[in-house]
């Protein structure tokens, strides 16, 4: 976890590693993670919004959000919610190519089949 030209709260950090581990209970082959905490910088309100952005690691790709709060906690739900759904199309695209990967290779082996059989 980066604080960007800031000191963040312990609490703070606990917070948002707890709730970015509950992302392994939708895909257990998490590989790591950064995350990014940062104060908005536009100068037209008092009160600067909080940018958190995160990104995931997963085997053959990487996955990123970038979610802004009031807070660091709304920010952190908010990206949990985004890499939630990420995670899902992630999955179901893999999950899209595995399958063709293994429609291939049975297509293979019944060719493989006709052709013996043709030979004798």
């Amino acid at each position: 976890m980066h604080a960007i030209h800031f000191d963040a709260d312990p609490k703070l950090l606990e917070f948002i590693q707890k709730k970015l581990e509950k992302l392994e209970t939708f895909y257990d082959r998490i590989t790591g993670g950064e995350v990014y905490l940062r104060l908005d910088k536009s100068e037209s309100s008092k009160v600067k919004d909080k940018i958190l952005e995160v990104k995931i690691k997963v085997p053959s790709g990487e996955l990123f959000v970038k979610e802004k709060g009031k807070s660091f906690e709304e920010a952190t739900d908010l990206a949990l919610e985004a890499l939630k759904s990420q995670i899902k199309k992630f999955k179901e695209k893999r999950q899209g190519v595995e399958n063709k990967t293994i429609k291939d290779a049975q297509s293979g082996t019944e060719v493989e089949e006709e052709v013996e059989i043709d030979e004798i």
